[in-house]
């Protein structure tokens, strides 16, 4: 079988930050829900991560920086010793593979449950999700969140500082601060979520203040050049109604433009937008860009390369792809030789648990041995994956 390497900008290699990255594909943060109860990551995970360690940057799935923040069943955190040493072992096997990983760090605000967290979700204002909300025993109606005090603020900007360090501990090289899709950041943001009367609302100075807060805490915390900002411009997933996203966002910019960050990193990124370049005309650092590549929508037969690269052409500098990653370990060197992907298998997304549809997806050269033919070359995921059984089709 003989592939023509493709000849494409997302291979070259890059900077980002203190890190030397080996081409431009980084993988999206995609929560997956793999980890125990109690939020620490299991085995799995560390074999996952390991099998796409050739991204040049892997952005590990949202772990919340304190208890009340938690989302869904299962989902991993960052505020105690035993997240961090669960968290380690991820690290280290991703290393050991010739990778590099920085955490997201992500509280849901309104986007929770007692019966996930033991806690009443909180938010800027007493507005509930409106719709239901996955529970160990299956979806529920949200619940009205209770409205965050002032200590509430400082004690969050906190708790997000100390995840960072938490972070760092635990072996990764940085933290991206999750302000996007409709979590607590972006709760604050939004005039659909906060009513609040009070200076973390009303304008949009107001309401950009407790992200930007957050931001240049964990910068101060663990150093600016380890730390990037996720934004969705305009989403409104989890029932979000910004009310004046052309205004929201360059502020917010603004705010952030001379901290240092890392890189900012935009969530459904489209080059036929005008606030895309408004966005990167405004910040002055990496641009990481994320292809709009329709939501619930089935992902393109490239996986998102022909969208990723338009993106280049337009000003990215680093492109994020999420479930193209997720059903291929060595999704890099597919893209880079034209070969054909696996298809996702939704089923398995979130909320199953286990291995199928998540450490069981082939790399290529399992896939030509199962059809008898020679493979040119064995891709890094080989060593961390045995041969694995074809992909069943994807889901609906």
């Amino acid at each position: 079988m003989t592939h023509t390497p493709a000849i494409s900008r997302l291979f070259e290699p890059a900077r980002l930050g203190h890190l030397r990255l080996p081409h431009r594909l980084v993988m999206a943060p995609l929560t997956r829900n793999r980890a125990d109860a109690d939020g620490v990551p299991q085995p799995m995970m560390a074999t996952y991560y390991a099998q796409r360690a050739s991204a040049g940057l892997i952005i590990a799935e949202a772990a919340t920086p304190n208890a009340v923040g938690q989302t869904y069943p299962n989902i991993p955190a960052i505020h105690h010793q035993r997240h961090v040493a669960g968290w380690r072992h991820v690290t280290e096997a991703v290393r050991a593979a010739g990778g590099q990983m920085f955490l997201q760090l992500q509280h849901g605000g309104r986007v929770g449950h007692p019966d996930n967290s033991g806690l009443l979700p909180v938010a800027p204002s007493p507005v509930p999700l409106p719709e239901t909300i996955h529970t160990p025993t299956g979806r529920q109606g949200a619940v009205v969140p209770r409205e965050m005090t002032l200590d509430d603020i400082r004690s969050t900007v906190a708790d997000f500082a100390a995840a960072a360090r938490n972070a760092l501990d635990a072996g990764f090289a940085g933290v991206e601060v999750h302000a996007a899709n409709g979590h607590l950041l972006h709760q604050f943001m939004a005039r659909g979520t906060n009513h609040r009367t009070d200076g973390y609302g009303g304008s949009v100075g107001g309401r950009i203040r407790f992200a930007a807060e957050v931001a240049q805490a964990v910068a101060e915390a663990i150093g600016p050049e380890r730390v990037g900002l996720r934004i969705s411009p305009g989403n409104t997933i989890n029932g979000i109604d910004e009310g004046d996203t052309e205004d929201l966002y360059p502020a917010l910019i603004e705010a952030l433009a001379d901290t240092g960050l890392a890189y900012l990193h935009l969530v459904f990124a489209d080059p036929d937008q005008a606030l895309f370049h408004e966005i990167r005309r405004s910040w002055p650092g990496t641009l990481i860009a994320n292809p709009a590549l329709g939501w619930g929508s089935p992902l393109p037969a490239d996986g998102g390369k022909l969208a990723g690269e338009r993106l280049l052409a337009a000003g990215a500098d680093l492109i994020s792809l999420g479930r193209a990653f997720l059903a291929n370990p060595d999704l890099v060197e597919r893209l880079r030789i034209g070969a054909p992907l696996n298809p996702v298998r939704d089923a398995h997304m979130m909320y199953v648990g286990g291995e199928t549809g998540y450490t069981d997806y082939p790399v290529l050269a399992s896939v030509l041995r199962h059809r008898g033919e020679t493979p040119e070359s064995e891709t890094p995921s080989d060593a961390v994956s045995a041969p694995a059984p074809m992909p069943a089709p994807a889901g609906p």
